[in-house]
């Protein structure tokens, strides 16, 4: 366990690390901070990677494990009802905790957190439902993503222009360190039961059908409740002048986010134990393992929530307002990308999809491959997130043109990298997103157009995070798909070849 935790710590450390220097270089050339908040992201850096290697290794041990066994035991009763009934439980019990959501709760104004988050449990559970059928039954993904994306277009001209945004960012914060690990892992476990060509390629998906519930589940709200986006209220951060100040500020946040955590992972818990009642899946040396995961869990995603809401939060706001006040506001395009390219390595959710992605695929689509595409398209992203707020181009003018080749583009890709390439949409749009790229947005916006515009100009860069990798990584998988092909003919080409000169 030491040394495993030891190879996490140096992971996380390596995917933390650029983040920190880009800050670092900001902070002495182009926004000066000040020192108490500086000291906040010091800690805040040192909080993320010791959070972050403790909840992979959690993650590793408990819930990937526990949802697999689930998964295939779910599946392989063959009762139909009862697959659903899990599926809409486990979708509900794991967002509902999830902490992503509850950050995004807070930063809309014309919804109750409360409502807000049911609603979008909901619209999870019942996808999560959709998603596991669609494994039992065969249905092909792409066909239930064109439909499903169609229908949330057709609602949003339903719905004022200015809830637009919100409704795409909570599909996207739906999906974060929580959700993924125990979603993933229960579509490996529902597929090791087929034994046919496709059931590899259909453990994933999961999670992109996920990310579409809240979407159209919030819109639907919207519609029903004649909600608009309202005004966003700037957040008013404590004043950080001495140690005491760091202390207290980080003193109440681990009190706030071990509560939070707590409240996360005890439906989780009570639903796995439960469980083990009813199917005794586990031996007792099994249980002790799945205990101490969800101990790392436990103290891994506290850490790395204080971390990232205490110390990374407002370095981003006030490194937004600093950099939207030089050059016009044009430095914002280039920051903005050399972070979008750094964050998505920082989230938790997405060392588990990579990794899950190599071991699902046997080694045949490496984890830094996966890394790389993530990193693009989550660059290209951003980008656009801070040429809107620059331009004030209306989000669906990216979000229609986006879902449109991303959906064309399920036509040409092998279906394994369909799956991985939506399921990658929501994985990336994860704590970082919501607790830096976010306010960092605010900030810019704010001192561009003014607090009336962050509803329409600053929200709606989770989604563009959400959809870019559905690109890049599609794209990713038609070159796999082309070198594959000529390796297979080049092999046939000699193999020819060998044949005619022993019948010479």
């Amino acid at each position: 366990m030491p040394n495993a935790l030891k190879d996490k710590l140096k992971e996380s450390f390596t995917s933390i690390l650029p983040i920190a220097l880009i800050v670092l270089a900001l902070s002495l050339v182009f926004t000066p901070l000040d020192a108490g908040t500086f000291v906040l992201f010091l800690i805040g850096v040192l909080f993320l990677i010791f959070g972050m290697g403790a909840f992979t290794l959690g993650a590793d041990l408990s819930m990937l494990v526990i949802g697999e066994k689930i998964g295939s035991v779910v599946t392989h009763s063959r009762k139909v009802w009862l697959i659903a009934l899990i599926s809409f439980l486990i979708g509900i019990l794991v967002t509902v905790a999830e902490p992503d959501l509850q950050i995004l709760a807070e930063q809309v104004p014309a919804v109750e957190n409360y409502l807000l988050i049911l609603t979008v449990a909901v619209g999870v559970g019942i996808f999560l439902m959709i998603a596991m059928l669609r494994i039992v039954f065969r249905i092909r993904l792409s066909v239930l993503l064109i439909i499903f994306y169609a229908v949330a277009f057709l609602l949003s001209f339903f719905v004022p222009s200015d809830f637009w945004a919100v409704a795409f960012d909570s599909g996207g914060v739906t999906t974060g360190p929580m959700t993924v690990p125990f979603i993933m892992a229960l579509g490996v476990g529902v597929a090791s039961i087929r034994s046919d060509k496709r059931g590899r390629d259909d453990s994933f998906g999961l999670v992109a059908l996920s990310s579409v519930g809240p979407i159209i589940a919030v819109l639907v709200l919207a519609v029903a409740f004649h909600i608009e986006g309202g005004e966003y209220e700037m957040p008013v951060y404590p004043v950080v002048e001495t140690t005491r100040d760091v202390l207290s500020a980080y003193g109440w946040g681990l009190l706030d986010y071990l509560r939070e955590v707590a409240v996360a992972l005890l439906p989780v818990i009570a639903f796995s134990a439960l469980f083990q009642l009813v199917t005794k899946a586990f031996h007792k040396r099994q249980i002790v393992r799945i205990l101490i995961g969800f101990l790392y869990t436990f103290l891994g995603l506290t850490l790395f929530l204080t971390g990232a809401n205490v110390g990374f939060m407002p370095v981003g706001m006030q490194i937004g307002e600093k950099l939207a006040s030089l050059a016009g506001g044009w430095l914002l395009l280039p920051v903005g990308m050399l972070v979008g390219y750094f964050v998505v390595a920082a989230e938790p959710a997405v060392h588990v999809l990579n990794k899950q992605v190599e071991r699902m695929s046997a080694g045949a689509i490496s984890a830094s491959s996966m890394k790389i595409g993530l990193c693009a398209g989550v660059c290209i992203s951003i980008g656009l997130a801070m040429l809107r707020i620059l331009t004030g181009i209306n989000v669906m003018w990216i979000l229609i043109p986006g879902y449109v080749i991303a959906l064309a583009l399920t036509f040409f890709t092998p279906p394994l990298f369909t799956g991985i390439a939506f399921d990658s949409g929501g994985v990336a749009s994860g704590a970082m997103v919501s607790s830096f790229v976010l306010p960092l947005a605010i900030g810019a916006c704010y001192a561009l157009r003014g607090a009336e515009a962050i509803m329409t100009q600053a929200f709606g860069c989770v989604a563009f995070v959400a959809l870019t990798p559905l690109i890049s990584i599609q794209i990713l998988g038609i070159v796999y798909r082309h070198k594959t092909s000529r390796v297979k003919r080049n092999f046939l080409s000699v193999e020819d070849s060998i044949l005619e000169y022993e019948v010479l």
